[in-house]
C-alpha cells in the first residue's frame, strides 16, 4: 500500500512540463493562446535588467485530487522599453533550480533528481528554458475576456523553448513601468503536450490520470543597468 502511493504520488509529479502537480484543488489562470514559433520583436529603448534574486516563475500542474507547487528561477533576462511600453526581451530560466513547495525525503531525493532525469526535463542536456517577447499589445478587457490577474493592462506574445521545441504563447499581463524599474505578474494555463511532455496523460489511467493542463504564475522585475549592478544583479 505505502508502495502503491509513492508510485501514484511520482505519476502526478513526473507529468508536467512546466508544472508539476498538488495536494488541494489546483489554481486557475487565463487560458494561454499557443500557436507555432513567430519572429522575435525589434527591441529598442532602454534596457532594464532582470532581478533574478527577486523574480520567480511558480508552476502547477494537477492529477486527480492532488497537486504540486514548485518554483523556477531565472537565469538571467533583460527587457527593453520605449515610451512607456514594453518593445522586447529576453529571459533564460534555470531548469536546474526547480524547487518543490513541499519539503520531506521523498522530494528531495526522488521525485526532484527524476524529474530533472531525461526521463522529464534532461537538465544535463537542456539546462535552461527561454522565452523571447514578440509583441506587445495593450489589454482590454470585454464580458467574454476578462483576465484572472488584477490590473492586467498588456497582451504579452513570446517564443517559450522548452527541451528544444518553441511554441508561441499569449497570456494577459500586468506591467507597472516607471523610471526605476519594471515590474511585471501573469496567471495563465498551457496545455504540456505542445512540449511534447505526454507523460500520464492516458485517461486510462483512472485516479493516476494528470490534466494536461499547467498552470504558470510570473512574478517578474527588473532594473536599470547601473542600479541592478549596485544591487549585485
Amino acid at each position: 500500500m505505502k508502495k502503491s502511493f509513492c508510485m501514484y504520488t511520482l505519476g502526478l509529479l513526473l507529468a508536467a512540463g512546466l508544472g508539476l502537480a498538488s495536494c488541494d484543488k489546483a489554481p486557475k489562470g487565463d487560458t494561454a493562446n499557443i500557436t507555432d514559433e513567430k519572429q522575435a520583436a525589434s527591441a529598442t529603448g532602454q534596457t532594464f535588467v532582470v532581478d533574478t534574486a527577486d523574480s520567480r516563475v511558480k508552476f502547477t500542474g494537477n492529477g486527480v485530487g492532488k497537486n504540486h507547487p514548485g518554483y523556477f528561477h531565472l537565469a538571467s533576462g533583460q527587457v527593453t522599453v520605449a515610451n512607456n511600453q514594453l518593445t522586447g526581451g529576453t529571459f533564460l530560466i534555470n531548469i536546474n533550480s526547480l524547487d518543490l513547495e513541499q519539503e520531506g525525503e521523498m522530494f528531495d531525493t526522488k521525485l526532484r533528481p527524476h524529474l530533472l532525469s531525461g526521463d522529464f526535463f534532461d537538465a544535463a542536456k537542456f539546462g535552461t528554458a527561454a522565452f523571447e517577447i514578440t509583441n506587445v499589445a495593450p489589454y482590454e478587457p470585454n464580458s467574454k475576456d476578462t483576465s484572472l490577474v488584477e490590473g492586467a493592462n498588456f497582451n504579452v506574445s513570446g517564443n517559450l523553448t522548452l527541451k528544444d521545441v518553441t511554441k508561441n504563447i499569449t497570456f494577459p499581463a500586468r506591467i507597472d513601468l516607471d523610471d526605476n524599474g519594471i515590474k511585471a505578474k501573469a496567471n495563465f494555463d498551457i496545455d504540456r503536450r505542445q512540449w511534447q511532455m505526454n507523460y500520464g496523460n492516458d485517461k486510462t489511467l483512472g485516479d493516476k490520470f494528470i490534466s494536461e493542463t499547467v498552470n504558470i504564475e510570473l512574478d517578474l522585475k527588473a532594473k536599470k543597468p547601473n542600479e541592478a549592478a549596485a544591487d549585485g544583479v
